[in-house]
């Protein structure tokens, strides 16, 4: 693949990391001090990608343009989007979602890509099948998908896409559900209203981790204008990327890939949760998936 013809990675790192307590997309997983997105890039660069946009805010630019974008910019090519709350109303103080997050990326992404969040592993696997997708001139776009059980937290909630699958692999249905917590071995959701939902724990979901091609943009733009207007003086609402794929879906106007990973899934999303994506990773270096040393 060349550069003109290999896919792009888009790392969503805005984030105020607000259950977190800090920039948890900076802190060190690794036994030399890697992040969970020195991982992911590894792995996007070993698959065949050859450029990576990261989404940031302003605020944080220098010190993620020293910390991360400065080890990988003679390996890849490395530009920046900026995610910023401009010209809204209701005092918000926080990022408008992660459909926002892809679209302020609009103007420096030109191939198909892929879109991951910058505190989740993912999984060698999971950036091989998205390229293998990327580069086979689909139009279909993609989603790798991974059981709840395997994506929750013992330390808090999560939010997490639900999603519906038919019999040829193609996405049916995806729903946000935002306050979902383990249940012994299987999980519930609590909604706004107090309602509980049962879940098995064996429901495929979502984790952010998407194959798109550039015509997504103007369809993403016209999603989040509306969102905008309809929500424009609620400081906490967010225009999610899962629930635009599955408006997308439910009018016909896309179809979207289930790529199946034996690979783990693991994140940060509370700061009890570090040592034991650390741990998960030294297993894995132990098991010779990764150098001891990436970068």
């Amino acid at each position: 693949m060349t550069p003109t013809t290999s896919p792009t990675l888009l790392v969503m790192a805005a984030g105020l990391g607000s259950r977190y307590g800090g920039l948890k997309q900076l802190d060190a997983v690794g036994p030399n001090g890697e992040t969970i997105i020195d991982y992911s890039l590894y792995d996007a660069m070993r698959a065949g990608f050859s450029k990576v946009v990261f989404v940031i805010r302003k605020d944080i630019e220098a010190v993620f343009r020293e910390t991360v974008g400065a080890r990988f910019a003679s390996r890849i090519a490395v530009e920046y989007a900026f995610q910023e709350i401009d010209g809204v109303q209701g005092g918000r103080t926080k990022p408008w979602g992660t459909a926002h997050a892809v679209l302020v990326a609009a103007e420096v992404i030109r191939t198909p890509f892929a879109v991951i969040n910058a505190d989740d592993f993912y999984g060698a696997t999971s950036f091989r099948l998205l390229a293998q997708h990327l580069t086979s001139g689909s139009t279909d776009y993609a989603m790798v998908g991974y059981p709840l059980r395997n994506t929750l937290s013992p330390f808090g909630t999560v939010s997490r896409g639900i999603c519906a699958v038919d019999a040829a692999g193609n996405l049916q249905e995806i729903v946000e559900q935002t306050r979902i917590a383990a249940d012994g071995n299987h999980a519930r959701n609590t909604d706004a209203s107090g309602n509980v939902t049962l879940l098995t724990g064996e429901e495929l979901v979502s984790m952010n981790i998407w194959g798109f091609t550039p015509e997504i943009f103007p369809q993403l733009g016209v999603y989040f204008d509306r969102f905008v207007s309809e929500h424009a003086d609620d400081p906490t609402a967010e225009a999610f990327l899962p629930s635009f794929v599955d408006e997308m879906i439910a009018s016909g106007r896309a179809q979207v890939r289930v790529l199946q990973t034996p690979d783990p899934w693991f994140g940060i999303t509370y700061r009890d949760d570090l040592p034991r994506v650390s741990a998960s990773i030294r297993a894995l270096i132990a098991a010779g998936e990764y150098p001891e040393r990436l970068v």
